[in-house]
């Protein structure tokens, strides 16, 4: 049976995986993938009245059909600067603007370009699973410390040692496993 101190740094240190996890599928929502989504614009930043705004506060954002993004601007005057930071952004499609609104038609992938978000989901995925190894060495460390300085016994600590390698390759697992679908789903034409 895991003492309290053991059970604290277990839970700390699942918390630390599980939010790495949480980040990478964040971040694998951001890609591209041929479909209309609106998390795409999640990065863009319109300049509102001098101040640095997400898009998403200035204007809806809807999805009329699976190839097609359209932005209504809460105010007209901001047409140009969204269209501006659009294309500033580098997404990787031109918006047009009818005056009242800003269409932007996302565009089929190239094989290459399929190819390159398949390498940045993987390096994702690694840079992920070296936070959730980082945590599991933190976390170990911290329970060899606390078996010399907080009279942690030998077997309470070794227990808590399995069970952080446990919630570890758990993580990993579910990191892989995220990768894995979103290389899925930009392979799919």
């Amino acid at each position: 049976m895991l003492s309290d101190r053991a059970k604290e740094i277990v839970g700390e240190a699942d918390a630390k995986m599980k939010d790495a996890a949480a980040f990478l599928e964040e971040d694998l929502r951001n890609y591209r993938v041929g479909k209309a989504n609106p998390s795409i614009f999640n990065t863009v930043s319109v300049d509102y009245y001098g101040t640095s705004t997400p898009l998403t506060q200035v204007a809806s954002i809807t999805t009329p059909d699976a190839r097609t993004l359209l932005i209504q601007p809460w105010e007209r005057t901001m047409l140009s600067k969204i269209e501006k930071a659009i294309i500033d952004n580098n997404l990787g499609f031109t918006p047009s603007n009818n005056g009242e609104v800003i269409r932007c038609v996302v565009p089929p992938l190239t094989e290459e370009r399929r190819k390159d978000l398949i390498k940045k989901a993987k390096a994702a995925g690694e840079q992920a699973k070296v936070v959730v190894r980082n945590v599991r060495r933190d976390a170990i460390d911290t329970l060899k410390k606390a078996q010399k300085n907080e009279n942690l016994s030998e077997d309470t600590e070794k227990e808590a040692e399995e069970e952080v390698q446990k919630i570890t390759d758990k993580n990993i697992k579910d990191i892989d496993v995220l990768v894995a679908a979103k290389e899925k789903e930009i392979m799919t034409v």
